[in-house]
């Protein structure tokens, strides 16, 4: 077992603790990571405040990682010391049935393995990137392309294939009519990917208050939803709605946004239901549908295109000694768009 700084979160809700975890020995197929960046996706502040219930403690939160391999066991040959490196949402899955056969992990019959605030098959507890270190099975390592810094990437292996895995499931492409709902962490990237696909990108935000970011991001059009006349003026509009955010949202409301036809996914995660009427799907042949992570292969391919097409999420760097008030911010949507934690400062004196 290797020890290595964390931050940990002892309770629901508690402050984090600076301590140190203990990372299983190199296996054969193991890649041992020296961590450098970790987003934080909202999905971490639902969990340590046990948000969706079912959170276990202490927990280290974290599945935006990105780094350096320091190790790898001896029957590893995709990856060498020295490579850039990044580790999304799950850390192992069945490898057996269908839907690994088919590079869609997430949707492993066995159930996937969560980075952390999950158990391993054995039983053992996962702990995340908000660590210095991390031992990680190969086949969920991606390698991270030379055009994307470091920090960049973290925020990709969540928001980046959440928001990728849809927008290539539904063939969205030139001629393609885009809402993206929500200008934060998820939304600014999907904006970005939709538009790198030839998509004709719409905003819907509460204010214009982003405007000038969502065009400058990739989006011809921006609307307020705040100004109800939008739902009207913008009627059987869309091909497809990719909601991004995690309140709820009047469902009625935007499924008469979608054209014959049309798809409305969400990827946000409120922890209240939605509801909706039927007559909203039934008059337009509409969809309702929902969408998670990607796949390792989805995702390997989403950090390529990234780097290929100048996507890049929009970062504030920050120290581990900040990571309670960068919650906070993320919960007021006062960052523009996504806190990347220095992992080097976890464990400094202050943290």
């Amino acid at each position: 077992m290797t020890s290595t700084p964390a931050l940990s979160a002892p309770s629901a809700g508690a402050p984090f603790d600076a301590t140190t975890i203990e990372r299983r020995e190199l296996g054969e197929h193991d890649v041992l990571i020296d961590i450098k960046f970790c987003g934080i996706c909202h999905s971490d502040i639902h969990q340590v405040k046990n948000e969706w219930g079912g959170s276990i403690f202490p927990m280290v939160p974290g599945h935006e990682i990105a780094g350096v391999v320091a190790a790898v066991g001896d029957g590893v040959s995709s990856h060498s010391v020295g490579d850039r490196v990044g580790v999304g949402c799950l850390v192992d899955s069945c490898g057996e049935c269908e839907y690994c056969a088919a590079g869609e992990e997430q949707f492993c019959v066995k159930s996937a393995v969560p980075t952390y605030n999950g158990r391993e098959y054995d039983g053992e507890l996962t702990y995340g990137g908000y660590s210095q270190q991390v031992v990680v099975k190969d086949r969920f390592v991606v390698r991270i392309p030379d055009g994307l810094e470091l920090q960049d990437a973290a925020p990709l292996l969540c928001a980046g294939i959440t928001t990728y895995t849809p927008l290539k499931h539904w063939k969205v492409g030139e001629g393609t009519k885009v809402a993206i709902v929500g200008m934060g962490g998820l939304g600014h990237v999907g904006v970005q990917i939709a538009a790198a696909m030839g998509a004709e990108v719409t905003v819907l935000s509460q204010t214009l208050s982003k405007q000038e970011d969502g065009l400058r991001f990739g989006a011809k059009h921006y609307y307020a939803t705040s100004d109800k006349s939008t739902f009207k003026q913008l009627a059987s509009s869309f091909d497809l709605i990719l909601n991004t955010v995690s309140a709820n949202l009047d469902i009625n409301a935007y499924l008469g946004l979608l054209r014959v036809d049309g798809t409305l996914v969400t990827v946000g995660a409120p922890s209240k239901p939605d509801s909706f009427r039927a007559f909203a799907l039934i008059g337009g042949r509409r969809s309702l549908a929902g969408s998670a992570i990607g796949g390792l292969p989805d995702t390997q391919a989403m950090l390529d295109f990234c780097a290929e097409h100048g996507v890049t999420p929009a970062i504030e760097l920050i120290g581990a000694d900040e990571v309670s008030e960068a919650y906070d911010r993320v919960e007021r949507s006062a960052v523009r768009y996504r806190f990347v934690i220095d992992v080097s400062t976890i464990g400094a004196p202050g943290a």
